[in-house]
């Protein structure tokens, strides 16, 4: 794997699109992912865009963008004042084309150091998606970051198998990101499970349960209508499918996530979001 650092411009993106009714700004504080070649990186819906891959497999690359906290600072003001012109909050979706908590962000620190330029200048709105559970390691600057601005931490857990047959193991062990939730929860800090893309569930009834035990909402996503093609046309280019077929057929339609939202809404009701209004914090009533 190909790891570099290089200098970012600027950090902030304002987005378009999908992400535009979640937030006004993107932040990726890596190019690539280290996660790649995981499970979630079989169906995750950024090795699609050929901009970002530029011809290189997706897991083979991460550029850490090592002066993105400075970015930030600078460019702070006029994103702000960007986003107030177009009467919408100043609010940042990290991220949304990498994980923010690699392997090596150890070494780097991007986004540990970018958390804690946003104590200074917070945004109006945060959400900070991970699939790892080094997220609860910030846990003190999340605490403080959730007095000066709206946040919420989302987890990625798509299912509560660890395998899926011929496929790399998660990531992240399941039973890991769960414990981080729980962690981040009890300490008050808005935590969401954001179940996406919706693999095969063992033990449903148990499965939301136990988010309902440790988060404060559920998100559930499929690939269908959620890797930006009409039919799920990308992901169904991929191994993923075939591989949750073998599992559960059910699962590669559409029906098995309204299956599961009823499922999760027993456990989780008024907190269960589908989709984009389930990313942009709107629940199931």
């Amino acid at each position: 794997m190909e790891i570099t650092s290089a200098p970012i411009r600027n950090v902030l993106t304002r987005t378009s699109g999908y992400l535009a009714s979640v937030t006004s700004h993107s932040l990726q504080p890596y190019r690539g992912c280290s996660l790649g070649n995981s499970l979630c990186g079989i169906g995750c819906y950024v090795q699609h865009n050929r901009y970002l891959t530029r011809g290189r497999p997706w897991g083979s690359f991460l550029e850490a963008r090592e002066n993105a906290a400075d970015s930030y600072r600078r460019n702070y003001p006029r994103e702000r004042r960007w986003a107030e012109r177009n009467r919408e909050a100043f609010s940042i979706f990290l991220s949304s084309s990498t994980e923010p908590f690699p392997p090596q962000e150890a070494r780097f620190r991007i986004t540990g150091q970018i958390l804690e330029e946003m104590l200074v200048h917070p945004p109006d709105e945060l959400v900070l998606q991970t699939h790892r559970p080094q997220v609860a390691d910030h846990l003190d600057v999340l605490r403080d970051l959730g007095d000066r601005c709206r946040l919420r931490v989302h987890i990625s857990i798509e299912t509560d198998r660890e395998r899926l047959p011929g496929l790399p193991a998660h990531g992240s062990p399941v039973e890991e990101r769960f414990e981080a939730a729980r962690k981040l929860s009890r300490a008050g800090v808005a935590t969401v499970i954001t179940v996406s893309p919706l693999l095969p569930i063992r033990a449903p009834d148990a499965f939301f349960e136990r988010i309902a035990q440790c988060a404060d909402a559920v998100v559930l996503d499929h690939f269908i209508g959620g890797d930006g093609s009409t039919d799920g046309g990308r992901t169904r280019a991929t191994a993923l499918p075939a591989a949750m077929a073998q599992v559960d057929p059910d699962s590669v339609e559409l029906g098995y996530l309204d299956r599961m939202v009823t499922v999760a809404e027993r456990h989780l009701p008024g907190r269960v979001g589908v989709h984009i209004e389930g990313f942009s914090g709107r629940y199931r009533s």
